[in-house]
């Protein structure tokens, strides 16, 4: 893209996730635990399917979670178990469950959800047993990692900055059932697939009357990541989503003045979250800051991989790895998904219909991607300039695309130097705020748009 420094973070983020493939993803290749934390990677490993072709090795490491389970359901916070951590946390288990939903999203491998469904099944109907009225409150490390309010800290001592563990737990125990109840579903299990949905509306409600505060339109004590959480996971309650998100966006224009304020949790939703509420603009803000804390602070201090501290430099050295992917959170995602805009559509998985709709935000002119999708190559070369956004896209044959073109108006939409509308291949869907929307089928297209 045009941003130097964005292309270098990138460049930091596939030297740090290539550095850590070693049969299992690693959380880091240099000292005593080079393991598969399962945690750093349950959202993250989704941004990693635009770098490599992960399907094998992420169905080896969901067998090697199975592999580790213990009969009574229990699965190890790392897993293959050499460090046999069975803390019986939410969280850090939970990518169990998220991994093979990514895995079908990226790659239509309806197998992986049957091969693995069983075990995760198991897992959370073990779970299922520490939950208390509604909440369950298993949680070991919190919002790990987030930015410390003194640079030689490894921990944030500011209660501020924490989540609750239980609301971390729930939201996550909740997401994890409305999971397995879409896999439930493809797989034809209604049973199971109604017995998860009813845990889901039993966890959401207890959540909802536990955490959030209708007064100020925030959960619990209102860190970034109690709010990201429910944002991202469909719990906020109807009429109540545009509060909570406000409350986001001050408390990271006011607090933390456009900087991260989550930790690993958080971080693994936040800029998807902020730009599907419409602050694409606050993300692309938090990605290229260069002062602390931040990806760009790193680069800034000669980084060429991804810190396991935002203050790796000054931090006490008992934790300072200088390749660790989990504060890579959903960056990845977002700079394929929104900055490029080539994202699959869960529905027709695996690329099958294409959702481009790339966000030309802040002082970029332009971004260019491309994907090897399972159907073939996926490209986007979008560049504005004096008030003219000019947009390249690729198509792979055998499927569909809806393409969003940034525009005040669909008449001012052309694709290949002609009317969009009238194009051949191409079908004007609707026109929404600042978006001509059309459908299009595989092949080469030229949108243009003043």
């Amino acid at each position: 893209c045009s941003n130097p420094l964005l292309n270098r973070i990138y460049k930091n983020i596939v030297w740090g996730v290539s550095g850590n493939y070693r049969s299992i993803p690693t959380d880091c290749p240099q000292r005593d635990e080079r393991q598969g934390w399962l945690g750093d990677r349950s959202a993250e490993s989704k941004g990693e399917t635009y770098l490599f072709n992960t399907a094998p090795l992420y169905a080896k490491w969901l067998q090697d979670m199975a592999d580790a389970q213990k009969e009574s359901g229990s699965v190890s916070d790392v897993c293959p178990a050499f460090w046999p951590i069975y803390s019986d946390n939410v969280t850090w288990p939970s990518s169990t469950v998220i991994i093979p939903g990514s895995l079908y999203d990226q790659f239509a491998d309806a197998g992986i959800i049957a091969s693995h469904y069983a075990s995760a099944r198991k897992w959370i109907e073990y779970m299922r047993g520490f939950v208390a009225d509604g909440i369950i409150a298993r949680d070991s490390y919190g919002d790990w990692c987030v930015p410390p309010e003194e640079q030689k800290l490894i921990h944030s001592n500011d209660p501020k900055r924490k989540t609750d563990k239980a609301l971390l737990a729930t939201a996550y125990f909740y997401y994890d059932a409305r999971q397995m109840a879409r896999y439930a579903m493809l797989l034809g299990k209604s049973d199971d697939a109604q017995r998860f949905t009813d845990l889901a509306k039993k966890l959401k409600a207890a959540f909802n009357e536990k955490f959030f505060h209708a007064d100020s339109g925030q959960y619990d004590n209102g860190s970034q990541t109690s709010c990201v959480l429910p944002l991202a996971f469909g719990l906020v309650p109807d009429g109540q989503r545009e509060r909570v998100f406000n409350h986001l966006v001050r408390k990271i224009t006011d607090e933390t003045h456009g900087h991260i304020g989550t930790g690993l949790i958080g971080g693994q939703w936040l800029m998807r979250v902020l730009t599907d509420g419409g602050r694409a603009d606050l993300a692309y803000t938090i990605a290229t800051q260069k002062d602390y804390p931040s990806w760009g602070y790193m680069v800034e201090k000669g980084a060429t991989t991804i810190w396991e501290l935002w203050n790796g430099d000054t931090a006490d050295p008992a934790m300072n790895s200088g390749n660790h992917v989990m504060l890579v959170g959903d960056l990845g995602i977002w700079l394929y998904e929104d900055l490029a805009g080539i994202k699959s559509d869960p529905e027709q998985p695996g690329f099958k219909h294409i959702i481009m709709r790339p966000e030309p935000v802040g002082d970029l002119r332009f971004v260019k991607a491309s994907h090897r999708s399972p159907y073939g190559l996926i490209a986007s070369d979008w560049r504005k300039q004096d008030g003219v956004f000019q947009w390249k896209v690729t198509i792979p044959v055998n499927t569909t695309a809806t393409v969003f073109v940034p525009a005040t108006n669909a008449e001012s939409v052309t694709e290949s130097g002609k009317p969009a509308a009238q194009a051949r291949g191409v079908k004007l869907v609707k026109l929404e705020e600042r978006r001509a929307v059309f459908s299009v089928g595989s092949g080469n297209y030229s949108f243009e748009s003043r």
